[in-house]
């Protein structure tokens, strides 16, 4: 499930032309934590996810209905 929604948030990204260091910005973080989110070397807490779907201005419903529909 985790690895569906990192590629779900990644795909997201990735349409909107945004690169991790463009995303980590955003996020106002290092861009590590995005690399090693998208990695799956991290997992997002909630608060994370949240903040990260703000970013790239996606519903976290959405994110959770790719994983709960598999």
């Amino acid at each position: 499930m985790h690895n569906r929604l990192i590629a779900w948030l990644r795909s997201k990204r990735e349409e909107q032309g945004l690169t991790m260091r463009d995303l980590a910005i955003k996020l106002e973080a290092p861009h590590s934590f995005v690399g090693k989110t998208e990695q799956g070397e991290r997992r997002l807490d909630v608060v994370e996810y949240i903040q990260y779907c703000e970013a790239l201005n996606v519903s976290p419903e959405e994110g959770l209905r790719v994983i709960r529909d598999d």
